[in-house]
């Protein structure tokens, strides 16, 4: 593989804090590296120092000559009288763009609902963004740099944009450093990962899930102060390993390994105890629905965004709902609480609910402006239930991730992470029975993740979730539901059902065409030859090919299962032979790498198989 980027003992100081201090790195040839740490650890200063966009105060970054590297940072540098035709593809001939079926594919993608004549200037921050990613998809890089590419974007144009990062470069080209909280993201594109703490880059093998592995091993093996953040982490691995995608993931991602190091951990939650300590705090009746619609007035007449909804949810329920950006999410959540009112139909709220909503843009916390943490917390004498235990809110606090130093901090200067972390507990220490929480992940690096679905686990209540991370809807709920074109609909299979019903709906209506394509007239391509020229679907398995790669699934686990029972075999042997009869042992270990090769193809046959079926 190729050297295409790096560093050689680089250090780079701020004023406040020593943020590298002889770090040396390199990405080379077919890479795809998603870096994770603690918020403020310096991740998007690592990306900003790779694309040359940071000078190191020592050291030097090394970089291919002819090497190019698009860079995504949070923040766009878009033009807000341009329009957005402007913005994603400049001064190009139309009939340049248009032809190249990789960029429409991109504007379909990400900016199918977007007018393409509209100035940058009256976009939302949602659309911005999709449009300055799309700006930077379309050009022709060696390396991608992308800080937080998942924000704003809605859990199809996420899983488009994974789909399209796998697929842009062929095996063994190009590379892919990518910054980002949403954890099904990162295992979907990565292979390998960074780990940014204490001035240092940590490189790990494998993905997210072998990333959290490997870092479970590590704290395991610590020292004793470091046995919080242990048990969090095996927390995190206990679902990675349990849950639906356990087998079919990686090849390289062992489970029983991994099942082997959480033996001792006690499942995620206890469902029927949780059930029965909310029926007591609630009763029976929490909220219904019944025949709900929901429609606002426009110029062209009334947009339906509810339409006919009946939905009971009872003590205990965790719920979380998806749908795409402003298909009116929101809106349900607004009428479940009450605080708006529906077109028609009947909404009926248990006498005993104590409502609390978690808002995307944590307006609670603007009442407490300059005082500081250690004040706001004072004010809350009363200790918490939670896993069993009362905890204080200082308690509650440190198991949230603050320190002593955050504590004098006013609540107006905290970062966004440590904001919605405050409000999350201020709402725990409120003892609600129905929490509704909207884009709670928000601004959280994956250790605060983590820490709050710890939290989430043992809170004995009823719960609502809004959220575009598959990963914490999946953790924290036992039930999904999607909301498309005004109907509420359960999801037996969870997010993948969801998108495998958006996918069948854009293709019978053709929706997935893109904006300018429309407008292309008789010298650009129309509707049926954009779609022409996309890759074509994979087709649905006949019922005896579905019975095919079953058999082969069950026939391969029963020779791994032979195999595996003469390996340990073959290692009694060697535990019972003469140690000083080299000639002997040699043979009985060649004898192990022989089995375990052929458990080996089995294996991967076998996840070749499942991932065909989609299991």
């Amino acid at each position: 593989m190729a050297f295409l980027l790096g560093c050689e003992k680089v250090g780079v100081d701020f004023p406040t804090k020593t943020v590298f201090e002889s770090v040396s790195l390199g990405v080379n040839e077919g890479d795809r590296i998603g870096i994770v740490g603690r918020n403020g650890d310096g991740k998007s200063t690592l990306l900003r120092l790779l694309s040359g966009l940071l000078i190191p105060d020592t050291g030097r970054v090394l970089k291919n000559g002819v090497v190019r590297v698009g860079v995504l940072g949070q923040a766009d540098d878009l033009l807000e009288t341009d329009s957005v035709c402007h913005a994603v593809v400049g001064d190009r001939p139309e009939y340049e763009w248009a032809g190249d079926a990789r960029i429409r594919d991109i504007i379909a993608g990400l900016l199918s609902d977007i007018d393409w004549n509209v100035s940058v200037g009256t976009l939302s921050g949602g659309q911005r963004r999709r449009v300055d990613l799309a700006r930077l998809l379309i050009g022709d890089w060696d390396i991608l740099a992308l800080d937080e590419p998942t924000n704003h974007l809605d859990v199809r144009a996420i899983t488009w944009l994974a789909k399209h990062l796998k697929s842009r470069w062929r095996e063994g080209a190009g590379a892919l450093l990518v910054v980002t909280h949403d954890r099904w993201f990162l295992d979907e594109v990565c292979t390998s990962m960074w780990e940014v703490h204490d001035g240092q880059v940590e490189p790990f093998e494998g993905g997210f899930s072998a990333y959290i592995m490997a870092r479970v091993e590590r704290d395991r093996l610590a020292a004793l102060a470091e046995q919080k953040r242990q048990n969090a982490l095996r927390r995190e691995l206990a679902w990675l390993s349990r849950g639906a995608r356990a087998r079919a993931t990686k090849p390289k991602f062992h489970v029983a390994a991994a099942q082997a190091l959480i033996a001792d951990v006690p499942p995620l939650r206890n469902e029927l105890e949780l059930k029965r300590m909310a029926m007591a705090r609630l009763g029976k009746q929490v909220v219904e629905l019944k025949e709900v619609s929901v429609a606002f007035p426009t110029q062209d007449g009334q947009h339906l965004v509810l339409d006919d909804v009946n939905w009971i949810i009872g003590p205990g329920d965790r719920y979380g709902i998806v749908g795409a950006n402003g298909v009116g999410k929101t809106t349900l959540l607004r009428i479940i609480e009450g605080a708006l009112t529906p077109t028609c139909g009947t909404v009926k709220i248990g006498k005993t609910v104590r409502f609390a909503v978690l808002s995307q843009h944590l307006d609670d916390l603007v009442k407490f402006g300059d005082d500081r943490v250690r004040q706001v917390i004072g004010r809350y004498s009363r200790r918490t239930m939670l896993d069993g235990k009362e905890m204080t809110p200082g308690q509650l606090l440190e198991r949230l991730g603050f320190t002593n130093a955050d504590l004098n901090e006013p609540v107006c200067d905290l970062s966004g992470g440590q904001k919605r972390r405050l409000a999350l507990m201020l709402i725990l220490l409120d003892e609600p029975n129905v929490l509704v929480l909207d884009e709670p992940g928000n601004d959280l690096d994956t250790d605060m993740l983590a820490a709050v679905e710890d939290l989430l686990d043992f809170w004995p209540g009823t719960l609502l979730l809004v959220t575009h991370d598959r990963y914490l809807m999946e953790r924290v709920t036992d039930h999904q539901f999607a909301l498309i074109e005004g109907k509420l609909r359960h999801l037996p299979g969870g997010v993948d059902e969801y998108l495998a019903l958006t996918e069948s709906q854009g293709a019978a209506k053709a929706e997935s065409v893109a904006p300018g394509a429309r407008q292309l007239g008789s010298e650009g391509a129309s509707a049926g030859q954009v779609n022409q020229d996309q890759p074509d679907q994979a087709r649905k398995l006949s019922g005896g090919e579905i019975r095919s790669l079953r058999k082969l699934m069950e026939s391969n686990e029963r020779k791994m299962d032979t195999l595996q029972k003469k390996i340990e075999g073959v290692q009694a042997e060697m535990s019972a032979a003469d140690p000083t009869d080299f000639a002997a042992l040699s043979e009985l270990q060649n004898q192990i790498e022989s089995y375990q090769a052929e458990v080996d193809e089995l294996e991967l046959a076998w996840l070749e198989a499942a991932e065909t079926l989609g299991e």
